[in-house]
């Protein structure tokens, strides 16, 4: 069983205009901020893996980094604009939310380079970079894991906003991977109800909608929503006992590592290789290559930690051979064969 299942894609950046004119620094002066949504820097998640990321770019190169954590999203002009007044190299923006913003700003500073987390850039800006996944294949991965582990029959996902669609790929490639390993599984699953202000800041209600799952006979539950999903996989860990194992499944990151409370039902987490994705592009940036456009990072499933040695093996040698054949793109992250046409050469 490979230690980490990671679909290696193949980055796609468009063949947009480089920055223009960027200025030559001293490497000491190389700065880097970034800017959350209403999430908080240490969420444990997908803000945390952003930062993470950060930080460990500008130690790379030379440079120095900081953030600022945004509490309403009328704020996300100015909180950019903060770091673009005070000659910073790069911006980080993190979330789908803060897209528009973070074009517009773009246009306005054109020598800074900013790179959107969750951001899909329909159109080429010259200096903005959407650092995008292919969440379905993940969530796909997370689907069979969890089929394969259910014993009732029943799988869950408690999830943030249908707004956000990382969130929506995320659900479908679970509810597809769950149907491809066994198409009479029942999945129930949930979206926050509320907007983007509250949807993945919201533990209680990720904590009740994963009770009630558990109560409706769920034995698997994928937390897929920042502190909202950290509530639903907590939930679980709580209601598992050795009589009625439970198991979860949590996102973004290993959440193993940053989410302890879950260890007694977290079998896996279903990960974008975020820290790793913005450290790619501060390279490219710091090599003169960086263009505007899309960057597709990584994904794959976390270690099983403490689960290693109780999932057997057949079922860790089927989710390496499903990674191998979504990363070939002979299978669809909606659980369908690719034609022999649509299939890449290996």
């Amino acid at each position: 069983m490979k230690r980490l299942l990671i679909l290696a894609l193949v980055v796609l950046m468009s063949l947009g205009v480089g920055i223009a004119n960027k200025p030559v620094r001293a490497q000491d002066e190389f700065k880097i901020g970034l800017v959350t949504d209403v999430g908080e820097v240490d969420d444990r998640s997908f803000n945390q893996s952003a930062w993470e990321g950060t930080q460990a770019a500008a130690e790379e190169y030379g440079g120095t980094a900081d953030y600022i954590e945004t509490k309403a999203p009328e704020d996300y002009a100015t909180n950019i604009a903060t770091f673009a007044e005070n000659d910073y190299d790069i911006i980080v923006t993190v979330g789908f939310a803060l897209g528009t913003a973070t074009v517009e700003a773009a246009k306005t500073y054109p020598d800074i380079l900013f790179i959107g987390v969750d951001q899909f850039q329909a159109e080429t800006v010259p200096n903005v970079v959407g650092l995008i996944f292919p969440e379905a294949k993940a969530g796909f991965l997370a689907g069979v894991l969890a089929a394969r582990l259910s014993t009732s029959g029943t799988i869950a996902a408690v999830l943030g906003t249908d707004q956000v669609p990382p969130v929506v790929a995320f659900k479908e490639g679970y509810e597809a991977g769950a149907k491809y390993a066994n198409p009479d599984i029942k999945v129930i699953s949930t979206y926050h109800p509320g907007g983007l202000d509250i949807a993945f800041v919201d533990p209680e209600w990720g904590a009740t909608t994963a009770a009630q799952a558990i109560d409706q006979g769920a034995d698997v539950i994928f937390g897929a929503g920042g502190k909202t999903g950290n509530g639903a996989l907590q939930e679980v860990a709580k209601r598992s006992t050795t009589e009625k194992p439970l198991y979860c499944i949590g996102v973004d990151t290993d959440q193993w590592e940053t989410v302890p409370e879950a260890h007694p039902c977290l079998v896996s987490s279903a990960m974008k290789l975020i820290s790793k994705g913005v450290g790619d592009i501060v390279g490219l940036y710091h090599d003169d290559k960086a263009e505007g456009g899309n960057f597709v990072g990584d994904v794959g499933l976390a270690p099983f930690h403490d689960f290693e040695a109780s999932i057997a093996d057949a079922i860790k040698t089927e989710l390496d051979s499903t990674a191998e054949m979504l990363l070939s793109g002979a299978l669809n992250p909606d659980g369908t064969m690719a034609t022999p046409e649509a299939t890449p050469a290996q």
